[in-house]
């Protein structure tokens, strides 16, 4: 009986302990792991996100960059990290989506090994050219490369600009002489003087070009038209099924972190989301705020592990060696 008791006694201390953490969370600055370096897209929402967390968690929010080979090296730091709600990871599909089929021996598992908090942002991705180019829309480029080469340039080897080339290429039925680069900076650079023909590019990089006249945009990789662009068709609207590439950002845990702590941390993100000075400077920036519950974003998460693996198995893309 005493034995059995103390089991008893054993058994709801391990319950009761959680419970307890997650009551008092968070009672010291978190840290936010961003797997790419400062400057870039990704790094600004974070920093946004993490300033805005803080009023309604009651503790700073602090963005730490670790970043290298398409986001591997931040998720598995994140993934091994103690899941107590103080270690998480801000990342894009790079990491979790496109990683698991485009990377060998990963080690981590997008699935096992976070916890789903929330999606945060999309950004929309767009096919720009160089002003001067022969084409105002999709359907003129596509007609323009049965003619002769048409250089598009993306921002990566498996990157959400090569994979919406991809699908832009396996709906038009051409092939585009594709140019890779090593982030945008250089890829602008030669499309404004002529290097390139074209650019696949989210709208936070190519923004500030397209509206200065210097690129011109023919047609957006998303679901919707970007709001920033409202002219510019989707490729799907243009007659080009399944040319839907978003970018996205989102916020995840590591797995067995308590579903009380991850209750607290979504509803931090969605106080922050819906604050209107921080969807007015990522609206600003080209970034569409999308809030969601962890569960929808889990649903989103498998939907798109599936969909990019199953496009990088097809065209056998490998990463740069």
């Amino acid at each position: 009986m005493i034995v059995r008791r103390l089991a008893l006694a054993a058994l709801l201390l391990v319950v009761t302990i959680p419970a307890a953490q997650a009551q008092d969370y968070p009672s010291r600055p978190l840290r936010l792991v961003v797997a790419f370096t400062a400057g870039g897209t990704t790094d600004f929402v974070a920093r946004l996100l993490a300033d805005t967390m803080k009023g309604p968690l009651g503790q700073s929010v602090i963005v730490e960059n670790k970043p290298g080979a398409n986001g591997a090296i931040g998720a598995e730091f994140v993934a091994k990290s103690d899941p107590d709600g103080y270690t998480l990871f801000f990342t894009t599909a790079g990491a979790v989506a496109i990683n698991p089929a485009f990377r060998k021996n990963l080690a981590y598992d997008p699935v096992a090994d976070f916890a789903p908090v929330g999606l945060a942002v999309k950004n929309s991705t767009l096919v720009v050219v160089r002003s001067n180019l022969e084409a105002n829309n999709a359907k003129e480029l596509v007609a323009l490369a049965r003619q002769r080469p048409i250089t598009v340039g993306v921002t990566g080897i498996g990157a959400i600009s090569h994979l919406g080339l991809e699908l832009f290429q396996s709906a038009a039925g051409v092939k585009f002489q594709h140019v890779p680069y090593r982030g945008a900076a250089q890829a602008i650079t030669d499309l404004i003087g002529g290097q390139l023909d074209g650019l696949v590019a989210d709208v936070p990089t190519v923004l500030t070009q397209i509206r200065a006249g210097k690129i011109k945009a023919l047609g957006a990789t998303s679901q919707e038209r970007s709001e920033l662009f409202p002219d510019v068709p989707t490729l799907v609207e243009q007659g080009f099924p399944d040319t839907v590439a978003d970018q996205w950002g989102a916020v995840l845990a590591p797995a067995k972190t308590p579903p009380a702590i991850i209750a607290k941390l979504n509803a931090a993100m969605l106080a922050a989301l819906n604050d209107p000075e921080l969807r007015s400077k990522l609206t600003q920036a080209g970034v569409i705020p999308a809030p969601s519950s962890p569960q929808n974003f889990a649903l989103y998460l498998q939907d798109e592990i599936a969909r990019w693996g199953k496009l990088i198995r097809e065209k056998g893309i490998k990463p740069e060696s």
